[in-house]
């Protein structure tokens, strides 16, 4: 029976989620599986990824066969580093101690750039978020000198519109002294 570590589809429509699972190479993908190893979520930014790490080993000590995307998971949780290095320590390369120093190294790299691109991402909303503010601060204030402008307009139109009335006023009056003189 040839084992699979493979993804299993769940979730809706263009927002699908997967579960990590060992499965027998010719039962269907969303099919029956022997037992599930975690979860993967792509539509978080970081990927969400939840790994029993342990039982992932173990399943490649004894022969199962990751898919493509399996494999970049299980490379990006490091769990092919551990079977790496464990292979070491068997063939005598290295000591336990060494290996666990290894990747104990290689996981604080890990985090290291994970929270990185967490605290990236969260520094580039507040900025955007800023950005739209000023942006919004200054269309307020054009629309606000664009109002002042049309009031000061508008009273300026009136008063030269009552000094019109005014002098027309006038000069039916002086008229109308004419007329009667």
């Amino acid at each position: 029976m040839a084992v699979k570590i493979r993804l299993q589809r769940h979730g809706k429509k263009n927002f699908a989620f997967f579960h990590i699972v060992v499965a027998d190479s010719r039962s269907p993908r969303d099919g029956r599986f022997i037992e599930q190893l975690g979860s993967y979520n792509p539509n978080t930014n970081p990927a969400t990824i939840i790994l029993d790490a342990d039982k992932a080993l173990a399943w490649l000590n004894v022969g199962a066969q990751p898919t493509l995307t399996a494999r970049r998971i299980l490379s990006y949780e490091g769990v092919l580093l551990r079977k790496h290095l464990q292979e070491g320590v068997a063939k005598g390369a290295l000591t336990q101690a060494q290996a666990d120093a290894k990747f104990a190294e290689w996981k604080a790299g890990k985090d290291q750039k994970v929270n990185a691109k967490i605290s990236g991402l969260k520094n580039e909303k507040i900025e955007k978020a800023r950005a739209a503010k000023a942006a919004e601060a200054k269309v307020n204030e054009a629309r606000a000198e664009a109002i002042a402008k049309k009031k000061a307009e508008a009273e300026e139109a009136a008063r030269k519109a009552a000094e019109e009335a005014a002098a027309a006023a006038a000069a039916e009056e002086a008229q109308a002294e004419n007329a009667e003189a």
